[in-house]
């Protein structure tokens, strides 16, 4: 289980007291490639080493970003990766050592809800 909160006593103007924790067993991570071809094959080999139990690659986007003091401008495919707390660590060596990119995006969004069917099939296949 991860919990979430700001370790600041005054963040985003409300006091430690006043701030709402989020605890989650499942999470879905975002992270964006270079190519159609570079998310099939990272998102084959997350889900065949059991890292996520799905992952999901989006039409391409354009990403509009600071890299090495200039403005860049690519298009990218994004990854929605579906796994559970308890495989973030594996799953971020693994984005880090398969990762077309120096610096990959690696963002971890907590899931606060969803039917308890879908996230039971996350932590079946995730083990």
């Amino acid at each position: 289980m991860i919990g979430f909160q700001g370790e600041s006593s005054d963040i985003y103007g409300l006091a430690a007291h006043e701030r709402s924790v989020v605890v989650a067993d499942h999470v879905q991570v975002q992270t964006t490639v270079d190519s159609a071809e570079s998310g099939a094959n990272l998102a084959r080999s997350i889900t065949e080493a059991r890292l996520a139990a799905c992952v999901q690659i989006s039409s391409p986007i354009r990403s509009i970003y600071w890299w090495q003091g200039e403005i860049e401008e690519a298009e990218e495919f994004q990854l929605f990766i579906k796994t559970t707390v308890d495989r973030l660590a594996g799953l971020e060596r693994h984005i880090k050592a398969n990762h077309p990119y120096d610096t990959p995006e690696i963002i971890v969004v907590p899931i606060v809800g969803g039917s308890a069917e879908y996230l039971g099939w996350i932590t079946e296949e995730t083990r």
